[in-house]
């Protein structure tokens, strides 16, 4: 009994050693450093919006919204998004961009399989439970504000 202890002892050994080591630092830096980038480029279409085309705070962040999930799905149609994710790890996912590659990976990975049991049944296997929630959320939220009647 021993012997298959020392053997067990011997190939944990092994695969420790064989492993590669988790590089955490460099991981979470390139994250805060992608999910940086992406949320410069979100606050430079904002002042871009309200400066130069005119638009209030509140359609700036809303056009702002709309043109970031525009370019993660292109860059996920154009198979940029996930060679950026490799390397940034959360700091891709995080961000609305993240949410666009979520529902447009699905979406062209089951396009094969048709449009409907393809692309319809699959395009929310991933974002459709967030989805869900904040719908969900929203209605309980605003629920609970008519019937206190604050504002």
């Amino acid at each position: 009994m021993s012997g298959i202890n020392e053997q067990k002892k011997e190939y944990q050994k092994l695969v420790d050693q064989s492993s590669p080591k988790p590089t955490l630092l460099k991981n979470c830096i390139w994250a805060f450093i992608v999910g940086g980038i992406i949320c410069c480029i979100g606050e430079g279409i904002n002042d871009i919006l309200i400066e130069i085309v005119g638009l209030t705070k509140d359609d700036a962040a809303t056009f702002r919204s709309i043109i970031l999930v525009f370019l993660g799905a292109l860059l996920t149609g154009l198979d940029l998004y996930d060679s950026i994710g490799k390397r940034a790890g959360a700091g891709s996912i995080v961000p609305i961009t993240g949410f666009a590659n979520s529902i447009v990976s699905p979406a062209i990975e089951y396009k094969r399989e048709g449009y409907v049991f393809g692309v319809g049944a699959k395009i929310f296997t991933i974002a459709g439970p967030v989805v869900v929630y904040g719908v969900i959320s929203s209605v309980i939220v605003g629920l609970i504000h008519y019937m206190i009647g604050i504002g």
